[in-house]
């Protein structure tokens, strides 16, 4: 299994080998493209030396905001985005000794569950905790029972609605389509 969601070959490797930089990716994913939000844990891993929960949640804060404010920037609101993945790798490192793939590993959990802990990380809401469980069953492989049903509509089989679904350029062209139609009818 290779994720393919941002078209740069060394992120996606990262995103498929390492699970915190796939969770980082989505708390990163919000008022940016999604290529540059998943394209975020290659930069911070290339600018820190690590990608690793215990090593960012001890990291100097204003270093790491630093790291995030260089060119190209890892977000857009960079200060506060440093924070969030430092808070999010703090959380993983207290709850869960470091290991982001135990959210969805340990004790063998069902989908309801895996959401329930996702819910309880820092930056993921409802919805982000939908779409990053609809992410795990469709590409990474998690198979726990009910995830199609816990992340609904995200988990829907054949949808273009999210990062979920995105596998190939002309996925992302698909999902982008889908987003622009539902801004287009919120706006009425």
């Amino acid at each position: 299994m290779t994720l393919h969601i941002t078209g740069d070959a060394a992120a996606d490797t990262l995103l498929t080998e390492n699970p915190l930089a796939l969770l980082v990716g989505m708390l990163l994913d919000q008022q940016i493209a999604m290529e540059t939000a998943f394209t975020g844990p290659l930069k911070i891993e290339q600018r820190t030396g690590s990608m690793d929960a215990a090593t960012i949640a001890a990291y100097d804060p204003d270093a790491l905001a630093s790291v995030f404010k260089e060119t190209p920037a890892v977000h857009r609101f960079p200060g506060s985005m440093a924070a969030r993945v430092q808070s999010l790798c703090q959380a993983l490192v207290d709850e869960w000794g470091g290991d982001a793939a135990a959210l969805w590993t340990e004790g063998d959990p069902d989908g309801a569950t895996v959401l329930k802990r996702l819910k309880a990380l820092p930056g993921f809401g409802e919805q982000k905790a939908k779409i990053f469980l609809a992410l795990l069953g469709k590409q990474y492989g998690f198979t726990g029972e009910g995830w199609r049903e816990a992340s609904a509509p995200y988990g829907e089989d054949g949808s273009f609605r999210s990062v979920a679904d995105i596998t190939s350029p002309e996925s992302l062209t698909k999902v982008r389509e889908f987003k622009r139609a539902a801004k287009a009818a919120v706006k009425g």
